[in-house]
């Protein structure tokens, strides 16, 4: 008899249903989140599992990966489905949610997400680190202009190598005003240090990565939008037509009518204060996708 499982992952532990073909449940537990006490779980059986399926999100894909190198039939379920079919639920709990994602696995009512490579979430990781750290450098530099200009003292237009020299000249002769300036241009000098070396680190990879070279040659395309686009799109050969591309890594906002009502429209490519620091290629491929040959991201 065949049998599917659900995994409902939380931080420390996962709930984990087993059902049989008929819907009825086989085993219940809650396992540690880690991808060898799962594994040792299913083997532990006595039977097997004919597919096994979580719902996709951060530590999804660390289990996913797991399991899938233990041998198991390891799928990771859209989210919005799974909501919609879970949302009949009175009560939800997590030993819940794992009986429901076990039922869904069982039906065949769900559709599987893609789980990226780890290349690729090494490259999406590296990516985020480094525009957490250009926000917070941002940050720090639009707080010394706010702190500055309740003193009548004007930062104006400058250059960023020329921003610390320009707030030393502004608070000289005033005692208060130089002991923060200086903490704060610390601060702004340790973040552009290390936003230097992971912003390095990105360019590293698109110099010897030969399909980010290959996207480079199509117009407005620059480094940070060809990683940004290869690693989102990940696997190339599951994008059918080239026109999929933009719905496979567009993103959404939300937009408030007058009504009270909302609509989600595509949002387009976010312009900041310094030079490579917008959201690349999720808004960018939206709008290009259907300039965009497929066969760039083929190697």
């Amino acid at each position: 008899m065949e049998h599917y499982a659900g995994i409902d992952v939380s931080l420390e532990l996962s709930s984990v249903c087993v059902v049989d073909a008929q819907g009825k449940i086989v085993k219940e537990a809650k396992v540690a989140s880690e991808p060898e006490a799962v594994v040792a779980f299913f083997e532990a059986l006595g039977f097997a599992v004919k597919r096994i399926g979580l719902e996709a999100g951060p530590l999804s894909q660390w289990l996913h990966a797991g399991l899938k190198e233990a041998g198991f039939e390891t799928v990771l379920l859209e989210t919005r489905h799974v909501k919609a079919a879970l949302s009949a639920m009175t009560v939800k709990t997590d030993r819940k949610d794992a009986r429901g994602l076990a039922q869904l696995l069982r039906m065949g009512w769900f559709q599987q997400v893609h789980a990226k490579s780890m290349a690729s979430r090494e490259v999406r990781a590296l990516l985020v680190g480094r525009k957490q750290l250009l926000g917070r450098l941002i940050d720090v530099e639009l707080s010394i202009r706010g702190i500055l200009r309740g003193f009548g003292l004007k930062v104006g237009a400058v250059t960023r190598k020329g921003f610390e020299a320009r707030i030393r000249e502004l608070v000289t002769g005033q005692a208060t005003l130089e002991r923060i300036a200086e903490a704060m241009l610390s601060a702004r000098a340790a973040l552009k240090a290390e936003y230097e070396k992971l912003h390095q680190a990105v360019l590293a990879i698109v110099r010897e990565d030969a399909v980010c070279r290959r996207l480079m040659t199509v117009p407005s395309v620059g480094p940070l939008v060809a990683i940004t686009y290869k690693s989102a799109l990940d696997d190339p050969s599951r994008i059918a037509k080239s026109k999929a591309a933009g719905a496979a890594s567009r993103s959404r906002r939300r937009q408030e009518r007058c009504s009270g009502s909302h609509r989600r429209s595509i949002s387009r490519v976010k312009k900041m204060s310094l030079a490579g620091s917008r959201e690349p290629a999720t808004r960018w491929c939206a709008r290009h996708s259907m300039k965009l040959p497929m066969f760039c991201c083929r190697g």
